[in-house]
């Protein structure tokens, strides 16, 4: 009887290494066919799906902050855990009812779904799955881009196409050391010094203590929220309660601006140092093969020196707007002029996609919000390239009046935004009239020469005037006259609209 038990054991065992085996040979085969031949939007899709569900149970799993007496929704929680995996930072919760513990997963969870990180496992990726044989019988040069599929086949040299491969090779392993050197530096540093600001300056740790935050946790959190671009912050209300502090917004606007729109220039001028420095092969072939490198965040030289333009442009236009409209405003009431300046800077960068706030958006004025509707649908290497060439035909190539021209959509939003600006006092006394869907709307029927208007109803006023009188005549008829002004020349650019149609191809959308 023993004897049987034994060889029913031994058998049971031998079965269970056997399917233990075959198993992990069919994961490591389906792994390997959804890296390296699946489709790279389901790749990234279900990679933020398990993230996302990883950081949902973490956070139910850990102790939530002992103060906090009612414990969040279930759904609430998912959704910050899907928030902070995609860096988007929409939050349906205070984020100071999260426990040290939960904070720290919430860091994790937007480290891990930065653009820069996951940037950096597309690189391991296309390293894991470069050819290790270096035969020109075994791979298609083609496939690599290190042979244009137009050259004649005469021209092939297997022996230089072989030290190709080694060199490529080498390059992408150095690519991927300078991200991650990069990416883990800049946080570092960046960890450090707020740290180290709020150690110093007694009203920023005197506000975290009164708050149970954690020193540590919030400057760790804040930089890779910051460099993420995620746009969370350990606080309910974000950097508010940090407006005056603006030694902190000055060291948060540079990780924001490292970690998203600058990403690319500073990685070039990087290598660019690492290159001159070092003398190595491999950082010269990243430089001029960035398109074969097959990393999305390497440009052209051209490229990144517009592309650092054009982000300040869009800064600087925000700035001042910003400036004209708020400086004296209730939002930066008690501020004085350097904290203004610093928080509106900080203010402005945030727009594009970083998403931390100093003031109550609530509270500013129409034409700013319209003007961040645009920031924020612009992708992050969006750049005036005014040089670009449409066509190889010479006699077919814009001259510079076709480059600089905008788009008619954007167009369109400078009108919207200048109309907002003029009506900006009706707007703040009757908006239920005078609102930017209304005046949108105004602005789209005037370009279309169409006519159409959601009129005006005295009924609306929220501070009935008793002189006021509904008529049969459009909208714009209580406009001012520096509004109808700019709607009538609306009018003549939606007339003559067909003038236009090539309008902001200096535009780069990438």
């Amino acid at each position: 009887m023993e004897w049987h038990f034994t060889s029913f054991g031994r058998k049971l065992r031998h079965f269970c290494i056997i399917f233990s085996c075959k198993t992990f040979r069919v994961l490591k085969l389906c792994f390997n066919y959804l890296v390296f031949r699946g489709n790279p939007f389901w790749i990234q899709f279900f990679y933020f799906i398990i993230v996302s569900f990883a950081g949902y149970l973490s956070l139910k799993l850990s102790k939530p902050k002992s103060s906090n007496s009612v414990a969040p929704k279930d759904f609430d929680v998912f959704f910050t855990s899907v928030s902070a995996s995609t860096v988007s930072s929409m939050s349906t919760l205070e984020m100071e009812i999260f426990s040290n513990t939960q904070l720290i997963i919430i860091t994790v969870l937007m480290f891990v779904g930065g653009e820069v990180f996951t940037s950096l496992l597309g690189l391991q990726f296309l390293k894991l799955n470069f050819p290790k044989q270096t035969s020109s019988n075994s791979v298609d040069p083609t496939e690599l881009g290190l042979v244009s599929s137009e050259e004649p086949s005469s021209n092939f040299d297997p022996q230089s196409f072989n030290n190709d491969i080694l060199i490529k090779k080498g390059s992408l392993r150095c690519l991927g050391n300078v991200v991650l050197g990069y990416l883990l530096v800049v946080q570092i540093v960046g960890s450090g010094l707020v740290l180290l600001y709020v150690s110093v300056i007694d009203t920023a740790r005197e506000l975290l203590n009164n708050r149970g935050i954690h020193a540590q946790t919030f400057s760790v959190f804040t930089i890779v929220s910051s460099f993420g671009n995620c746009g969370f912050v350990p606080t309910n209300e974000n950097m508010i309660v940090f407006k005056r502090n603006s030694g902190l917004l000055l060291l948060l606007i540079a990780q924001i601006l490292l970690g998203n729109t600058l990403y690319h220039p500073c990685l070039r001028f990087l290598i660019w140092v690492l290159e001159k420095i070092t003398k190595r092969t491999e950082y010269s072939y990243i430089l001029k093969n960035t398109k074969q490198m097959g990393y999305s965040h390497l440009f052209p030289t051209l490229h990144s020196s517009f592309m650092v333009v054009t982000v300040f442009g869009f800064v600087l236009v925000q700035f001042v707007l910003f400036c004209i409209l708020e400086w004296d405003s209730e939002a930066m009431a008690g501020l004085n002029g350097y904290q203004k300046f610093v928080g509106a800077l900080f203010q402005t960068v945030n727009s594009r996609h970083a998403g931390e706030y100093v003031v109550d958006l609530s509270t500013i004025s129409s034409a700013i919000l319209v003007l961040y509707v645009v920031m924020m649908y612009l992708p992050p290497y969006t750049l005036f390239l005014p040089t670009k060439q449409q066509t190889d035909d010479p006699s077919q190539r814009g001259g510079f009046v076709e480059c600089v021209l905008f788009s008619q959509l954007s167009y369109l939003v400078i009108f919207i935004i200048l109309i907002c600006i003029m009506e900006r006092d009706k707007m703040k006394n009757d908006p239920l009239n005078f609102n930017v869907l209304n005046i949108t709307f105004e602005v789209i029927s005037a370009y279309g020469n169409v006519g159409l208007s959601t009129g005006y109803s005295c009924e609306r006023q929220l501070k009935p005037d008793g002189s006021c009188k509904d008529a049969w005549y459009g909208f714009a008829g209580r406009w001012s006259y520096k509004g109808k002004l700019i709607l009538v020349c609306i009018m003549f650019f939606g007339r003559l609209k067909n003038f236009n149609i090539n309008g902001g191809q200096a535009w780069v959308f990438m």
